[in-house]
């Protein structure tokens, strides 16, 4: 019997660090990122744009090489035994692989070829993987024709074309239109429930990761924020989000105002040129909404919209991370 290694996937202080161009100061992609992936699941690594993600995935596919810090695939060291790791693992990147002036069969075909799979074999196994991802009908279409959608399949046909034990996906449904997006979606789901197969998902859309991951690991920084399942992060927030929408905040009044309201809790004040927002958790904020409109009348708050919600990733980010999602926000904290 085999050994089935309990982590598909480790990783151990991973750094990665990219010299500064024309004298300007090193970019610290990964600093000191370790995680682990249980065989059999999807996990799923969030973090905006520039977080580290794709950045981890080239270095645990063997398209990159860390600074320091290791990594394992299948129970392979990917800087030792990179041979081993690659014949185990499927890698769709952001960009498509195929060849778009071929047709799907013969991108699937080839694909399985290079892999040394007989052509018998890889005929067999095209013809499966087109029916599998509904591509039967464009088999003899040229690559180039197919809707975004289609190509996105097929680049994750072409990454399943060798049976292997751990996908990969980088960004997978960037670019597409809803329609697409919630097919793909589905495609993801239906590989995770009937293949025994770890698929490792990177997103920057916090639906998707809440809608498809078993696990996931929040990063920010090229660092680890928090890991677990979308309901365990969220059932660490205590209390509901509340969030008021701020035209031209001064942020010390709006800070002044939040501190004089004790229901409020973990309050963060965004301020981005003439508008923002106050997030901030409470046991009923729907209670103290009038207390909020008051206190903010009498400083001289402009503001509009309040709404109250369920805890989000969205809120997980935020708690953990010290500013809401969107990369670029300058945030200012209010004492919890």
């Amino acid at each position: 019997m085999s050994y089935q290694p309990v982590f598909a996937v480790e990783a151990t202080d991973l750094v990665k660090t990219y010299p500064g161009a024309r004298r300007k100061p090193d970019v610290h992609a990964l600093d000191g990122l370790s995680f682990a992936i249980p065989a059999g699941t999807v996990y799923g690594l969030l973090g905006p744009n520039g977080a580290g993600k794709s950045t981890t995935t080239k270095i645990c596919t063997t398209l990159s090489a860390a600074t320091s810090g290791s990594a394992r695939v299948g129970g392979f060291d990917v800087a030792h035994s990179a041979d081993e790791v690659r014949r185990r693992i499927g890698y769709v990147s952001q960009g498509t692989g195929a060849d778009p002036r071929q047709t799907p069969q013969e991108n699937l075909v080839m694909s399985a070829r290079l892999r040394g799979i007989s052509r018998p074999e890889a005929i067999d196994r095209s013809r499966r993987l087109l029916a599998q991802f509904d591509l039967a009908d464009a088999a003899d279409r040229k690559v180039a024709k197919l809707s975004g959608g289609m190509r996105r399949k097929l680049d994750v046909a072409l990454g399943l074309i060798h049976s292997p034990s751990v996908l990969f996906l980088d960004e997978p449904t960037t670019g597409l239109d809803p329609e697409a997006r919630a097919e793909m979606w589905s495609e993801i789901r239906r590989l995770a429930s009937e293949k025994s197969l770890t698929v490792v998902l990177t997103t920057h859309y916090l639906e998707e990761a809440d809608e498809l991951a078993d696990r996931l690991l929040i990063i920010d920084h090229g660092r680890a924020v928090i890991e677990g399942t979308p309901s365990e992060l969220k059932a660490t927030l205590d209390g509901d989000a509340l969030s008021v929408e701020l035209f031209e905040p001064d942020v010390a009044a709006v800070r002044a105002a939040a501190q004089s309201i004790s229901a409020l809790r973990h309050v963060v004040v965004e301020a981005r040129g003439t508008s923002g927002r106050l997030y901030a958790r409470a046991d009923d904020p729907a209670a103290i909404i009038g207390r909020v409109i008051s206190e903010f009348d009498s400083a001289g708050i402009e503001f509009g919209a309040i709404s109250v919600s369920r805890p989000s990733l969205d809120d997980v980010y935020l708690h953990y991370a010290g500013r809401a999602y969107q990369a670029g926000a300058a945030l200012e904290a209010v004492s919890a």
